[in-house]
This record gives structure tokens, sequence and C-alpha cells, in this order.
């Protein structure tokens, strides 16, 4: 019996009996176990996944998504973004808008009123576009390939294996080894998809979702389960005859945790989908500028083509700013940044980090030359709302503090903002002025 605890980025987690909310929830004394092990797993990685609170509570991270215990507790994780109204839906709503742009998935335009209506936790949101993806794969046809089979048979068929057959021992020559080829749906793609089929099946606890399941494992019940998945991934073929299993492969990939940013490593093999928060934002707000880039602009995303500074003949403390954006001669940086502001909280500096001026300094000296326009992009929130006074480095050098609205697509620059010039805005309202 799997039980489901939904909570948000930064939640605390308990063993002791609490009443429930996205920012405190009790799990079980196994799983409370399991999650520190696996948190040690990720700080030897560098990664933190969570911070041990004393001995009885844990505070989670930064990651969303969704994570599965081997004792069956499955935690759903949001981001930590809503206040008010529906938190719990909006987030979730919210978390699946920025897993598609980061994983470039194209759910089908017919199903997006029913993923408006889905209020379900993440991973049967995932599992049920997986099914439908599936389901009208096998109805437009799965792909068969001819198998070449060798046996031996009473009767001769297909083509004789001559030196199979003279190195027959006596009193066998009447037995043919034969070759011969038979049309199977037993090929790299569709054992991929039967072993994600089977995890579905196996995982999912909505009833429309297992019914669906166990009706294409019958439809694909001579198809076997892939047993080498990286070996059939890198035989997944992209000819024209295969084009309409591309649109389920980001989904299958998904369910068999191959395109996971973080991937739950160990024997332990259940539904995990876990993501770096601040990553989607910043895959999220690349994903959108580029979409309205005017000709002859260029977005390059984690450019390194600097320095801080060479040392013995080699450079040292490589400079990659999340976006770097040119048109002409002329550049601009862009850093993104998963954090709340407050704009009316002067005295702590709006909640602004040092460390990230220092480096956008260190940017606009590599890259800029000392002389342009930077940007840092934080979440619009009800505290942060309007951008931010410009922060001047020198009267050539300047830093704009932009909130971007996740709910409604919309950067709001002020209309001196520079780099707004390469990005189009006709027939749109994307941009708002302040």
């Amino acid at each position: 019996m799997i039980t489901t605890v939904t909570i948000r980025e930064y939640a605390r987690l308990t063993t002791a009996e609490v009443d429930p909310s996205l920012d405190l929830a009790q799990v079980s004394v196994s799983a409370f176990e399991w999650l520190c092990e696996l948190s040690a797993s990720f700080n030897r990685n560098g990664a933190t996944l969570l911070q041990v609170d004393g001995r009885r509570a844990l505070k989670w991270d930064s990651y969303v998504g969704v994570l599965e215990t081997p004792c069956g507790t499955r935690l759903e994780i949001l981001p930590k973004h809503h206040e008010q109204d529906d938190c719990l839906a909006k987030s979730r709503q919210l978390l699946r808008k920025l897993i598609q742009s980061a994983l470039q998935l194209k759910p089908r335009e017919a199903s997006v009123a029913s993923l408006e209506l889905f209020d379900a936790p993440l991973s049967e949101w995932v599992m049920a576009q997986f099914l439908a993806e599936l389901d009208l794969l096998v109805k437009r046809g799965v792909r068969f390939d001819y198998q070449r089979i060798e046996e031996e048979q009473r009767f001769l068929r297909g083509q004789l294996n001559v030196v199979a057959q003279m190195r027959q021992p006596p009193g066998r020559q009447h037995h043919f080894q034969i070759r011969h080829d038979v049309f199977l749906p037993d090929r790299a793609e569709n054992r991929l998809l039967k072993l994600a089929l089977e995890l579905v099946a196996k995982s999912t606890q909505d009833a429309a979702n297992w019914r669906l399941a166990n009706e294409l494992r019958a439809m694909l019940a001579e198809v076997p389960a892939s047993r080498q998945v990286n070996q059939d991934l890198r035989a997944w073929s992209r000819d024209r005859l295969m084009a309409h299993y591309q649109a389920i492969k980001p989904w299958c990939e998904l369910i068999l945790n191959q395109q996971m940013p973080i991937a739950v490593s160990g024997e332990w093999c259940g539904m995990s989908l876990l993501f770096p928060m601040e990553k989607l934002f910043e895959q999220y707000v690349e994903g959108w500028l580029r979409r309205r880039l005017l000709p002859g602009a260029h977005l390059t995303p984690q450019a390194s083509r600097h320095s801080l500074c060479q040392h013995d003949g080699s450079a040292m403390f490589r400079l990659e700013p999340d976006l770097l954006l040119q048109q002409g001669k002329q550049s601009w940086v862009l850093d993104t940044k998963w954090k709340r502001l407050d704009a009316a909280d002067r005295q702590n500096k709006y909640g602004l980090s040092q460390a990230d001026f220092y480096q956008l300094f260190a940017y606009g000296q590599k890259y800029l030359a000392g002389c342009g326009e930077m940007a840092l992009i934080y979440p619009r929130t009800a505290q942060f709302s309007r951008p931010l006074p410009p922060f001047d480095f020198s009267p050539e050098l300047r830093l704009w503090v932009l909130p971007f609205d996740l709910d409604k697509d919309v950067l709001w620059a002020a209309d001196d903002v520079d780099f707004t010039r390469c990005l189009s805005q006709q027939g749109q309202s994307w941009l708002r002025s302040a």
C-alpha cells in the first residue's frame, strides 16, 4: 500500500504526530531513515537533498518532483511559490509546466483542457501522459521488424544452414539446421515501451490509469520487456517510418529515469522524479526568451568563454553566466535565481545575495568589458511585483533586478531596459513596463 505525502520546498518532515500541511508532514520511521541515507549519498556527490533538523525532523531543500521509498511512502514535493487560493492545485500546475519546458515535452493540444482538470500528484500525471501517448501509438500501429531465427527443425524452411548441417552428429541427419526471418514486434522501441508500461501498471494508484495500462498490456502481450535499457535507447530509430514514435519517447525516458537531472541511485527502483528547482526555473526562462528572439539575436546558455583569472598559463575559475544574449556587437548577461525577494525590505537588501552581485560584477568585467547591462531575473511574487531600481557598478555598468511572472508568462521590465529590444513584442503583451 502506497501512502502519498505532499509537501513543498523547505518543508519539514518528522516521525512525530503533527497537523499535516504543505510545510510540515509526518513520515514513517523507515521512510525517515531511508531519506537520511539518501541524503548522505547526495552529500557525497556534492548536492544537498535535505538537512537533518534534530533527531526526529528533516528539512527538505529545493528539489521538487516525486520520490518513492521502499516502505511505500511516496513524497510529492511542489514548488514554494503560491501562497493564496488553492496553493496545491496551482503548485502542481506550475511544476508540470516547468517540467514540460525543461524536458521539451509536447502534450497534444486536444489534451490541454484535461490537463487543467487533472488534479492528481505529479507521478500520476506523468503516467497518464505516457499511457495516452502509448494508446494513440497502438491505435496507429506498432512497428514490426524482421528477426533472424536460427533453429533446428524436422522440415526445411527458409534457408539451410549448410555449415551447421554438415556438423550434425550421426543419427541426426534427418533434422535440418535452418535460418529464416520472422516478422515480429520485438524491436528496441517496443521493448522499452513495454518495460515502461509494466512499471506504470505496478506503480499507478489511479483507477483510470490502471485500467488503461492493463488494456495496453494485453495488446502488447507478445512484446518482451527490455533488459538492456541503455542499449535499446541507443538503438531507438529516428527514420521517417518511426516518426509517430517520437512523441512518446520523452515520456518513456522519464518513466525509465533515463532523462532525469537527478537520478536516485541504489538497489531500490521506485517512481523517483527529482528536479532542482533553480534549474527548472532557469530552463523555463531560457525557453521563453528563445521563442521571442528577433532575427539576428542569439542566446547562449551557460557560456564559458571567459575565466576569472589565468594561472601558470591556463585558465582558472571558469565564469559561466546562465544566459548570454547577443545582437551584433552588443552583449547582455542574464542570470536567473529561484528565490523570493521582498521589495519592501530595503534594510535587508530585499533578500539579495552579496555573493550573487560579486558574481555578476565578474561577468560584467569579462563578458562586457565593464560596459553594458546585466539582469538578475527572479520569480514574481506579491512581495516582488515590480523591477527594483537599477544597481550601478559604475557609470558604464548597470544591473537590473526583474520579476518574471510564471503564471502569466510575463517579464516585468522598465522601458529603459536595453536588452528587451532583442525580443519580439508583436501580437503579444509579454513585456510590461514598470
